[in-house]
């Protein structure tokens, strides 16, 4: 009786074991692609050849493409983490405004005309769209431990975690629809926890990838905006003009005054890095 007793454990024990791991195991994903959203239905680019005017001092909007599921990265997030962005581009003395725009006014596959819409109800001139695009895998791992009390095997397990994360901010005129510049983050992060607390510590992480991956942006965006001004200057690739009132001393000084960009705001991500 005893034997059949321990076997009837350990059977109970492996099956337990299994169905925990089996419900463990899984990805999650969540994903918002500016192609997507300005160029729904597979729709084909127009190709105009219509050179952009940057009216200075700039306007600039910024938001995150829509995707189909935002649950996923609740709203006060993307406040937080587009505001970081904001801090690291602010005080410029080309740019009079920085506007985040919320996810509930760019409409998923709005296109080009929801983006309009945003940029007028905003008034700005340039908008800077960020596509998302996270997985998390998780599964059982060596964590997993089994237990004998007197009234039989317990089986408490751990998970492991990878999280993957990619950002890219795309730079958009919005009068022209003109792609001026772009610039990714990446970031990757693994860990472990208990499985009672894998759910915390797993929305932890895909946070917290989004907060690497953007700080990782901010300074290759500063990179691609230098090598915009570098291009205006000998490729014309945009008009630089100025609006009444602007205090600016020319378009080639204001472009020249781009150069501090890199500076500050490497400065900016330091500061909140070592703030962290």
């Amino acid at each position: 009786m005893r034997n059949k007793a321990l076997i009837a454990i350990l059977v109970a024990s492996s099956l337990l074991a299994g169905c925990a791991m089996w419900w463990e195991r899984g990805n999650h994903a969540q994903r918002g692609m500016v192609v997507d959203y300005l160029y729904p239905k597979n729709q084909q680019p127009e190709l105009t050849p219509t050179l952009p005017e940057l009216r200075l001092p700039l306007r600039v909007g910024i938001a995150f493409a829509p995707g189909d599921r935002h649950a996923d990265l609740p709203e006060v997030e993307r406040d937080r983490l587009l505001r970081r962005v904001k801090d690291a581009f602010t005080n410029r003395p080309y740019i009079s405004a920085i506007e985040v725009i919320p996810t509930a006014y760019l409409r998923p596959r709005g296109g080009f005309e929801n983006l309009e819409q945003a940029a007028r109800m905003f008034n700005v001139d340039v908008v800077t769209l960020i596509s998302y695009d996270q997985v998390q895998f998780s599964d059982s791992n060596r964590l997993s431990l089994l237990y004998w009390t007197i009234v039989g095997a317990y089986v408490i397990n751990g998970s492991q975690y990878d999280v993957s994360t990619l950002v890219d901010a795309t730079v958009f005129d919005v009068k022209s629809r003109n792609m001026l510049f772009r610039a990714p983050g990446t970031s990757q992060i693994k860990g472990s926890s208990a499985l009672v607390k894998l759910s915390e510590a797993s929305r932890e992480a895909r946070t917290e990838g989004y907060r690497q991956a953007i700080d990782e942006m901010i300074p290759r965006l500063d990179a691609q905006l230098e090598a915009f001004r570098t291009r205006v200057k000998e490729e014309k690739v945009a008009k630089i003009v100025h609006k009444p009132g602007y205090s600016g001393s020319g378009g080639s000084m204001d472009l020249a005054a781009l150069g501090l960009f890199g500076l500050a705001a490497t400065v900016a991500v330091a500061r909140r890095r070592r703030a962290g």
